[in-house]
C-alpha cells in the first residue's frame, strides 16, 4: 500500500502529541490510513491519477488528526502531494524550499474577495513548469488565519472558485452555505486546470469516503448501490478504453 505525505505527517503529529486528541468518536477503532472504522476501510480501493499537477496542503495543527479531514483524499489520488503543519512563526524549511523550487509554479487556492488584486482565472504555465496548487486545510476560521499570517504566500497568484452546487461534505457543519470540503475544492481546481477526468475521479473518491464515514458515524449499512460501485464502474470504463488504444 502506498504511504503518502498525509500518512507520514499524521504519524509525525501523533508522535509529538503530549495528550490524546479527543475528538468526537475518538474511541472508535479506525484504520490509521483512511481514518474510517476498520470494517469500512477503503484503502485497498484507492485510485491513482496520472496528472501534471501537484498539491501542497498547509494544514492547521490539529486538522491532520481529524477523521473527517478530506485533504488526505487529494494525496490518495494525486501522487505529487506535499503536506506540512502550518506555523505562524516558524514555517517549515522544506516547505519554503518547495515553494522556491523552479520546477513548480505555485497558485494559492482561496476566495478572491480576500485578495482581489492577486486573482487569476486560468492556470497559465511558464515553459518547463508544473502547477503547484496550495490548499489551506482547516476550519474556515483557521484557513483565514493561515492566509492572513503567512507572508511567504503573498507573492503567489490566487485561484478562486464559485461553486454552482452546494457541498456534499455533510461531515462537519460549514460556516458558509457554499463552503466546500478541501477535496471538493481540489476537484474544482483540477477541473479548471483542464484535467476533467481527474476531477471526476477525485469527486467519486470523495463520495466513497463520505458515504463510508457517515455509515460509520450513524451505524448504518452501506447502500446496495454504493459510491464505491460507481467508482469501480468509472475505473473499469477507463481500463476498457485504454485496452483499445
Amino acid at each position: 500500500m502506498r504511504i503518502h505525505a498525509i500518512h507520514t505527517l499524521y504519524e509525525e503529529r501523533l508522535a509529538r502529541s503530549t495528550r490524546p486528541f479527543l475528538a468526537r468518536g475518538s474511541k472508535v477503532q479506525r484504520c490509521r490510513q483512511c481514518m474510517l472504522r476498520t470494517h469500512l476501510c477503503i484503502c485497498e480501493h484507492r485510485p491513482l491519477a496520472t496528472s501534471n499537477a501537484a498539491f501542497l496542503l498547509v494544514m492547521f495543527d490539529d486538522e491532520i488528526l481529524k477523521p473527517s479531514n478530506t485533504g488526505r483524499l487529494i494525496a490518495d489520488v494525486f501522487e505529487d502531494t506535499f503536506a506540512y503543519i502550518w506555523s505562524r512563526t516558524e514555517p517549515n524549511t522544506e516547505m519554503l524550499a518547495l515553494l522556491d523550487d523552479s520546477q513548480w509554479q505555485p497558485y494559492i487556492v482561496f476566495p478572491a474577495e480576500y485578495a482581489p488584486e492577486r486573482e487569476v482565472t486560468t492556470v497559465t504555465l511558464e515553459d518547463g513548469k508544473r502547477p503547484l496548487f496550495i490548499m489551506l486545510d482547516g476550519s474556515w476560521a483557521e484557513a483565514k488565519k493561515m492566509f492572513r499570517k503567512s507572508p511567504y504566500l503573498d507573492r503567489f497568484p490566487l485561484l478562486s472558485i464559485n461553486p454552482e452546487k452546494p457541498s456534499r461534505y455533510k461531515m462537519r457543519e460549514a460556516s458558509k452555505e457554499n463552503q466546500l470540503g478541501t477535496a471538493e475544492v481540489a476537484a474544482r481546481i483540477i477541473d479548471l486546470f483542464g484535467e476533467h477526468h481527474n476531477a471526476e475521479l477525485l469527486d467519486l473518491w470523495f463520495d466513497v469516503f463520505r458515504e463510508n464515514y457517515i455509515a460509520g458515524k450513524m451505524n448504518r449499512q452501506l447502500p446496495e448501490h454504493s459510491s464505491l460501485s460507481i467508482l469501480e464502474k468509472f475505473m473499469s470504463i477507463d481500463e476498457t478504453c485504454l485496452s483499445k488504444v
